[in-house]
């Protein structure tokens, strides 16, 4: 019974981990997609989201708290659900038991936690390097150009691209899934399920277009 429960626990853990990490999806295509359509509005939002402390110091930690248990949490179930099976791989018909996306969520996890690394690296890394360690002074205007000047080169936009594609799989199943881990079961089920599947394709996407758009938009001197 403690199995069971420390399973049931870890599963739980998985899906609000999850969760939380897709309502961090939302808040950051908004704010993306407003480079596109208004670099202004970017630029403040940007701003706004670099400098604010609630968001720095509060918000921030936990985001990245929140990636890393449930990366853990990923890696630990897969262990586990190996360990307990019954049959071998010989007598095992993934295909038929199961789709190949939620065969496969530990490696589009692992392409997608090395593209978060990239992320980070692109992104907080130098924005860390910019506040504290050349301590420049506060420049509103700065975020859509290096924004922009990011996509400039086409394997990074590739990158970006298949990390999207990969995340969009990952979204397919993990969403979906997350509400049946918690137990929901209920009249509203199929909606929510359909509008994971929905989000699933909707949110990469438009990360992927903003990745797109720059590159073919190159800012220009």
């Amino acid at each position: 019974m403690s199995l069971i429960k420390s399973s049931l626990a870890r599963k739980y853990v998985m899906a609000l981990s999850g969760l939380f990490l897709v309502l961090f999806l939302i808040l950051h295509v908004t704010i993306n997609l407003a480079s596109v359509f208004s670099p202004d509005f970017f630029n403040e939002a940007s701003h706004f989201m670099g400098y604010n402390p609630l968001i720095q110091f509060l918000m921030q930690p936990i985001l990245i708290i929140g990636v890393v248990v449930h990366f853990i949490m990923g890696f630990v179930l897969e262990i586990q659900n190996k360990k307990a099976r019954d049959i071998s791989y010989v007598k095992y018909k993934g295909s038929a038991n199961a789709p190949w996306v939620s065969r496969n969520m530990i490696y589009s996890g692992l392409v997608i936690l090395a593209f978060l690394a990239l992320h980070f690296y692109d992104f907080w890394v130098h924005e860390m390097a910019y506040k504290y360690v050349e301590a420049n002074p506060e420049d509103p205007t700065r975020y859509y150009h290096e924004t922009v000047e990011k996509f400039a080169p086409f394997w990074r936009t590739v990158l970006y691209v298949v990390s999207f594609v990969l995340l969009s799989l990952h979204l397919w199943h993990g969403f979906a899934s997350s509400f049946q881990s918690m137990g929901v079961n209920n009249k509203y089920t199929p909606g929510f399920k359909k509008f994971a599947k929905i989000f699933a394709v909707v949110v990469p996407l438009a990360f992927a277009f903003i990745a797109i758009y720059h590159h073919l938009n190159p800012i220009t001197l």
